[in-house]
């Protein structure tokens, strides 16, 4: 009796809202302990894990905003609801990344570069699809139209690939962590990635199931 209770409880603070913010807690804490364990880079030092966490966490925010742009589209090409939920819930999710990689991209020029270089072009870029995205998203939670959330995802989506194909790179060297020869950077940085992609899903989780209309049946 005392196991069937026990496995009742845990059943249900699995599938309580409590939980999703002790998961996400969790994965937060493994994402700062594998940065801190991240190996230092010859010239940089250990200065270099802020920008492995910068690099990550961008990363996580392109395939949120990605996912919400496919999901997007296959709502407006299938008409079904739950299609614009998860655009809607990845889409929030992608720009909540993308606002909080810009002061990580600042702590990793100030640490690594000794200044801020706000006119760099890539910089200015983040910084204007972040306010464009805050305005967008809040006019979408106050329309409370799916299929328009729908098209703005996508076309935000489309309109970043494009905006960062035809920009210069200054401060942003073209993938140095996949094109370099050091393994052990690449497998830290890439297991960062995948912590920082499972942090993305916590949170497009709770999203949707904190649209009401989205979990009704």
């Amino acid at each position: 009796m005392k196991m069937q209770s026990t496995r009742v409880k845990f059943s249900k603070f699995i599938t309580s809202p409590v939980s999703s913010w002790v998961w996400l807690s969790l994965t937060t804490l493994a994402i700062a302990g594998f940065t801190a364990l991240s190996p230092a880079e010859a010239s940089l030092g250990t200065h270099v894990r802020v920008v492995y966490l910068h690099g990550a966490w961008v990363w996580a925010s392109m395939a949120a905003l990605l996912s919400g742009a496919v999901f997007g589209g296959i709502g407006l090409i299938t008409s079904r609801r739950v299609f614009h939920c998860w655009s809607s819930a990845f889409g929030r999710t992608g720009l909540l990344f993308w606002v909080t990689y810009l002061p990580l991209s600042l702590w990793a020029m100030q640490s690594n570069w000794n200044g801020l270089f706000l006119a760099e072009p890539r910089w200015r870029l983040a910084l204007v699809f972040a306010i464009a995205g805050l305005l967008l998203q809040i006019g979408l939670k106050l329309a409370n139209q799916p299929t328009l959330s729908s098209v703005i995802n996508l076309s935000y989506f489309i309109a970043l690939i494009i905006a960062l194909q035809n920009t210069a790179n200054v401060m942003h060297p073209t993938s140095p962590i996949i094109n370099s020869e050091a393994w052990r950077i690449q497998l830290f940085f890439f297991g960062l990635v995948l912590l920082t992609l499972l942090a993305v899903w916590q949170v497009a989780r709770w999203w949707y199931k904190s649209e009401p209309d989205c979990t009704s049946r």
